[in-house]
């Protein structure tokens, strides 16, 4: 198995705090937002790789982030998906299906978004996912706040864990129950890809896909508890680098 980071964004809402660097290597304590992403990733024994796809203004940046990190438990690389201003960008989804085209692996994926600060049990929704395989198993998060959902893909799962409704940013959400930007792919799904942007344009956010996918496939939640946020905002960062553990 390999994870993706997706790490291509240009941080224009964050723009005046974070300047010329990319946003997943942001500081949080005293390391890059992506290190505790990478922490993560390392409890799963299975993980042979860690690609990390940025565009190509900040590309050099993962690059000596990489080289410097030190870490030395899972091979890292960084991928280039060519674009140079935030009206070039391919968006989450154009930017998976960019890498699964580049890579020609035929395997299982999981997906991880680079801004995403997370302190949950990553090895047992692993588990989950592979038993509900080949299914595709997403993260999923109460967030506690039904207006603040709005924001983020919505759903609803049954007794089994399987999603029986999805909505990315409702106007009126119906819970507070949102997806993460985690997603695990089974090898026997990542062609579907290609079938939802032959079709769409919503490239930008994954959960569109999601809802496009589990309208027509079998998907599966996995609930996180602990600590989450999301980064798109000065507030989100400042609420992280306050009450993260550093």
């Amino acid at each position: 198995m390999k994870a993706l980071i997706l790490a291509a964004g240009y941080g224009t809402r964050l723009a005046s705090v974070i300047k010329d660097i990319p946003k997943p290597l942001i500081a949080v304590g005293n390391r890059p937002l992506i290190d505790y992403v990478v922490d993560r990733l390392l409890y799963i024994k299975s993980l042979s790789e860690i690609v990390v796809v940025s565009n190509n203004k900040f590309t050099p940046h993962f690059q000596q982030w990489a080289a410097s990190s030190g870490q030395k438990k899972c091979p890292i690389r960084i991928v280039n998906d060519g674009t140079n201003t935030p009206q070039e960008r391919l968006g989450s989804v154009g930017d998976i299906r960019f890498v699964w085209q580049k890579e020609n692996s035929l395997q299982d994926w999981l997906i991880v978004g680079g801004d995403n600060l997370f302190d949950g049990d990553l090895p047992r929704f692993i588990d989950f996912a592979i038993s509900k395989s080949p299914a595709v198993t997403i993260g999923v998060y109460d967030i506690k706040d039904i207006q603040a959902a709005a924001k983020f893909g919505v759903l609803a799962f049954d007794a089994n864990q399987k999603v029986i409704s999805f909505q990315e940013k409702p106007k009126n959400p119906a819970s507070s129950l949102i997806t993460m930007c985690l997603y695990y792919f089974p090898k026997e799904t990542l062609g579907y890809i290609g079938e939802y942007l032959s079709g769409s344009k919503a490239a930008d956010a994954a959960g569109s896909y999601i809802q496009w996918l589990s309208n027509k496939k079998n998907v599966y939640g996995f609930q996180f508890f602990g600590k989450w946020y999301d980064i798109g905002s000065i507030e989100s960062l400042e609420e992280a680098r306050a009450h993260f553990n550093k």
